[in-house]
């Protein structure tokens, strides 16, 4: 931490090219770095998208850039000629520092240390690669709330809390307003379900969710929301045809800040272990992820008091196949009952 106080950063770079949920998972380390270096112009490095959420997080980061691809980083396909022109724009724009926030290092730490910053700084894997400034290894047994802050208090940032935030604008609650406008608030409780994930290994079975849904309807009386990202809908539709009560179907209709503020409303959301869950957590509506493939105790949320998650241990989870090549067993021994059951207990502290 003297080292790079004593050299007096003036231009921060981050690089981490990932997925909503490993973004909101970051706000916090994006929040204490701020206050650490309040002064301090910060841009991030991201995917494409990233542009419209960091803007949204403005007042922890200053500016975006395009991350356009490099060997070993699988999120960007690479082309040589292009790749090799970012990082020349970028060692002239001159960082003093780069934070590498993009995993165990393996594959992103050449690519902070090809930035040319006075100083680099993140984990790594095995044996420490020459040039990081400071580093740690990589705490593979921690949540990734607390191994994104965990860069941050490298640098001696101190205000590391990991609550999560979500900021929504009056344009984000007009959205959602237009869209619940068609549903009295009377009594009866509104339940989300979110049955999409992209990768087609940790979306809990349609019928189950159908099953779901119809007896959050019996049993609470419930007014049942179908939500769904831009691309998803044949997946919600698939939930909906096998339904027997009539859903607010949603899919493809939001943004994601609507998205947001509607979850914002709702007595309980119930999700596939996927960036909506985090959300969840971000706006604080009780909610509940059904874990599958992933590793929960990476990505659940911190409060399993009010978002809690159900699981159901089986030998080959956790795992990282985007589809499952045998019997998709750790989401088909999930039962919807389970879920109802927790439901209800988050129903009666609502």
């Amino acid at each position: 931490m003297m080292i790079v106080r004593a050299v007096a950063p003036r231009r921060i770079a981050i690089f981490r090219a990932l997925h909503l949920g490993d973004l909101l998972l970051a706000v916090p380390a994006l929040r204490a770095l701020r206050a650490g270096f309040p002064n301090v112009e910060i841009t991030f490095i991201g995917l494409p998208w990233a542009q419209w959420f960091m803007q949204r997080f403005h007042h922890y980061v200053d500016r975006f850039v395009e991350f356009v691809g490099f060997p070993g980083i699988g999120e960007v396909d690479v082309v040589p000629a292009r790749t090799s022109s970012f990082i020349s724009e970028q060692r002239v724009y001159g960082y003093d520092l780069v934070i590498q926030m993009h995993g165990s290092g393996r594959a992103s730490n050449p690519f902070a240390l090809a930035l040319g910053a006075k100083m680099t700084v993140g984990y790594y894997e095995g044996q420490r690669p020459e040039g990081l400034t400071l580093a740690a290894p990589y705490p593979d047994d921690q949540p990734e709330v607390y191994r994104n802050l965990g860069v941050a208090k490298l640098l001696g940032c101190l205000a590391c809390d990991p609550k999560l935030e979500f900021p929504l604008s009056s344009q984000d609650r007009t959205e959602a307003g237009t869209l619940l406008g068609c549903l009295p608030r009377t009594e009866r409780p509104w339940i989300g379900l979110h049955t999409g994930a992209r990768p087609p290994a940790r979306r809990w079975p349609a019928d189950y969710f159908a099953q779901l849904a119809d007896s959050f309807a019996q049993r609470f009386h419930a007014q049942i929301l179908l939500t769904g990202s831009p691309g998803e809908e044949a997946t919600v539709a698939a939930v909906a045809e096998q339904m027997m009560t009539q859903p607010l179907n949603l899919a493809g209709k939001t943004s994601l800040g609507g998205l947001a503020a509607l979850i914002s409303e709702l007595d309980v959301f119930v999700s596939n272990d996927t960036g909506p869950a985090h959300i969840a957590t971000a706006v604080d509506t009780p909610s509940i992820t059904i874990f599958g493939p992933a590793d929960h105790r990476r990505w659940s949320s911190l409060d399993q008091t009010r978002h809690p998650i159900v699981r159901r241990a089986v030998e080959c989870s956790p795992c990282d196949y985007w589809q499952c090549p045998i019997d998709h067993r750790c989401l088909r021994l999930i039962q919807p009952e389970s879920v109802i059951e927790v439901a209800a207990g988050l129903l009666r502290t609502r």
